[in-house]
This record gives structure tokens, sequence and C-alpha cells, in this order.
């Protein structure tokens, strides 16, 4: 056996200059460490809404609405006066497109916004036999309401916030084409989403979510069941 011992410090040598090699090629790769605010943020989860209306648009012409909504009072509130541009989302009827239309004047512009064709074609027919020349139709999505950039003063989704499918999108994607110090007017009924009515609280979290803070609340100028509200927004 002693023939063997000059061997054993040669054989351990070999072993500590082959060892490291083995162990790097026979490691398990980790994975990246993620940087931290790298990740998107996740998007909003879906809640209930109501299918649009796609209906007679004559019953929104129905008589006093004009004193039941205080629509005057509203235009007030959202600072639309002659030479506005202002945007009517979900538009529908026209209903609010040619008042407001009325009164920015000649030198103002109404956008009347809606994912309804027919719609457009109804307000299109509408301002042309009232003679109205100040309105502009936008054929919009559920996520965006294609307005142009920095083109308006005010904004108002009448009755129509509960039937918007994505919210939270629609809004980010509106806050380019608002003016410096515009006014987002909302009217809409308390109630469950699919009732065609949603949560003031649920409205105003979307809101927040989407870079909006609250300026004001007009529920007094609403019609008096206490079951409508009127938020008024701006951009943060």
């Amino acid at each position: 056996m002693r023939f063997c011992r000059p061997f054993l410090p040669l054989a351990f040598a070999l072993l500590l200059t082959v060892a490291p090699h083995l162990t790097a090629q026979n490691a398990i790769p980790l994975p990246p460490p993620s940087a931290k605010g790298s990740a998107s943020p996740a998007p909003a989860p879906h809640r209930a809404t109501s299918t649009p209306y796609a209906g007679d648009l004559s019953i929104f012409e129905t008589p006093g609405r004009d004193q039941k909504l205080h629509i005057q009072n509203v235009m007030d509130v959202l600072a639309i006066q002659p030479g506005k541009n202002v945007a009517d989302i979900g538009a529908g009827s026209g209903w609010f497109t040619v008042r407001a239309a009325r009164r920015v004047g000649d030198t103002g512009t109404v956008y009347a916004v809606d994912i309804n064709s027919n719609a457009l074609d109804y307000i299109e027919d509408r301002v042309e036999k009232e003679h109205i020349q100040n309105v502009k139709t936008i054929f919009s999505r559920p996520d965006d309401p294609k307005l142009p950039p920095d083109s308006v003063n005010a904004v108002l989704l009448l009755k129509t916030y509960h039937e918007v499918s994505e919210p939270v999108v629609l809004l980010r994607n509106l806050r380019q084409a608002l003016r410096p110090g515009a006014r987002v007017g909302i009217i809409d009924r308390d109630g469950n989403g699919t009732d065609h009515g949603v949560h003031k609280q649920i409205v105003l979290r979307e809101a927040d979510q989407a870079g909006y803070r609250l300026l004001e609340e007009h529920d007094d100028l609403v019609k008096g069941d206490e079951m409508d509200y009127f938020l008024v927004l701006g951009a943060k």
C-alpha cells in the first residue's frame, strides 16, 4: 500500500481543479429577477353593464324632460358657452346634442359620439331638418370615443355610463381629447349595472383608475327621486 500514498495528493488536486467546472455545467439555471415597477398594472375587472339601447329613438323626446333634468343648469355647470366644443358620448337620438349645439352657437362644435351607426344616421337627419350646422357625428368604439386630440371643453354622458362595457379604458382614451380645464359630466341612475343604472361609488372608483378626480356633485339638478346623480369630473 505504500506505493498508493503519492497518488492521493495528486488525485485530490485533480478533483479540486475539475469540480468547479462540473458544478457550473450541472447547475440549474434560475429565472432572471424581475425589475420592480416593470410589470404593467393589472386590468380592471369587468363588471355588469346594460345592453346598449337600440330601439325607437323617439322615446327620448318625452315632454318635460328638459325640466326634469334641468338641462340648461347642467350646461351651466359644465361651462358650456358660446364658442365652446362639446362631446355628447352615447348621443342616442341627439336630444342633448341639439341643445348643446344651440348653446355653443356657430363658433362652437358639438361631437355626437355613439357606437350605434343607426343613431348617428338619425342625428344627421335631425340636425339637417332643424338647420343645425355645428354638429359632427363620430362612430366610436366601446373603449374609445375616437375624439380628435385637444378638441373639447366639456363632455356629457347622459344616462349612458351604465352601458359602457369598457368604462376605465374609455375614460383613459377620452383624456387626450380634453382641453385644459375641461369638465366631464356623468348623469346616471343608481343601479347594479344590468338594470340601466350603476352605483355612484363604482363610477367614482373607475374614474379614479382612469386618472380623474371629482370636482363637484349636483344631484339636486337631476330627478327628485334620489336615484339619479350628476358627477362632474376633471383630469388629475
